[in-house]
């Protein structure tokens, strides 16, 4: 038999890590929503008694009654009589979002995933959204699911944490164009060298986050891998970041954590047996399939490093090659 879940405006009914309680200042749909309650009973409020109701300003009723009339195109009008507001005509419903049983489900999946930015400068702003989305349901919604709570799960692996404080100063450089200097641990060598940057882009490639910039020191664009960088200071410097970079186009070519630089053709084959796994996944967004007649396949796509595609390949044993000649 399947459960019954009843999904209120907090969206799931099992204690979660980023949304564990609603503001204590009710959300303004959620106010509306009550002032639409009193004028649907007749009650005829005024702004001096909703802000005694709602615990808001008399300026804050006045602002949520206009907006409900003028916005929303609710027919509300002041009663000189009843000292009040009131609806002119019969109002069935509040003009709000109709929340379908898949849509909740969307939203309970976007909260399970939410958990990969625990710890991360987004999950504040991430646990503000969704009590947004769920101060925003008109009524309680209940359907019928077996345990979709444990439905879904994510899981990443090799994740690098960032230190929060790095990534917010990183991407508060990023959007004012200002230059950086930060100190990065080289992973080969260990070793720890400042480096002073102009910030492009903040990319979270495999899981992890890097920041694509202009190497002042070596008068290159570089990939810094957040997770070693530390003390970063934001200079009074700015600069224009070149009107045809696009990070899209930027990261067309990458592999892994490796882009820019001039696109190269790679052909890889794979033999029979691990064939059905590369038809499974798409591994490159421009990526070419061939099929061969005796089950092998082909991949082709351009690149910008060969290197990470090399250690790919040798991950498939002697089930792939690289071949861009076939024989």
């Amino acid at each position: 038999m399947l459960a019954l879940y009843r999904v209120s405006r907090s969206i799931d009914v099992r204690p979660h890590p980023l949304v564990n309680k609603l503001p204590h200042t009710r959300p303004p749909l959620a106010r509306m929503l009550r002032i639409h309650e009193l004028l649907q009973k007749g009650k005829h409020p005024n702004c001096t008694t909703l802000a005694k109701q709602l615990e808001i300003s008399i300026k804050t009723a006045q602002r949520d009654i206009e907006f409900m009339r003028d916005r929303l195109a609710l027919p509300i009008e002041y009663d000189p009589v009843k000292r009040g507001y009131g609806y002119t005509e019969e109002v069935a419903n509040f003009p709000t979002v109709q929340v379908s049983e898949g849509e909740v489900v969307a939203l309970l999946v976007a909260q399970k995933a939410m958990e990969q930015y625990r710890g991360t400068p987004f999950e504040n702003t991430l646990r503000r959204a969704v009590e947004k989305l769920a101060a925003g349901l008109e009524e309680d919604i209940t359907f019928a699911h077996a345990d979709i709570l444990d439905t879904f799960s994510f899981h990443a692996f090799g994740v690098a944490p960032v230190d929060p404080t790095v990534f917010e100063r990183l991407a508060r450089a990023v959007r004012a164009r200002r230059e950086v200097t930060f100190d990065y641990t080289k992973v080969k060598t260990g070793r720890t060298e400042t480096r002073r940057v102009q910030p492009w882009h903040l990319a979270n490639l495999d899981h992890c986050w890097y920041l694509v910039a202009h190497d002042l020191n070596k008068d290159a664009v570089r990939h810094f891998a957040l997770h070693r960088i530390k003390a970063v200071k934001m200079e009074s410097k700015t600069f224009r970041r070149p009107e045809g970079f696009s990070p899209r186009d930027y990261f067309a070519t990458a592999f892994g954590p490796y882009a820019g630089g001039k696109p190269q053709e790679v052909k890889i084959e794979f033999d029979a047996t691990v064939a059905p796994f590369i038809k499974e996944r798409v591994w490159h967004p421009l990526q070419k399939l061939e099929p061969l007649p005796d089950g092998r396949l082909v991949l082709t796509m351009k690149v910008a490093r060969l290197e990470p595609v090399e250690n790919w390949v040798r991950s498939w044993g002697r089930g792939a090659k690289i071949a861009n000649e076939r024989h």
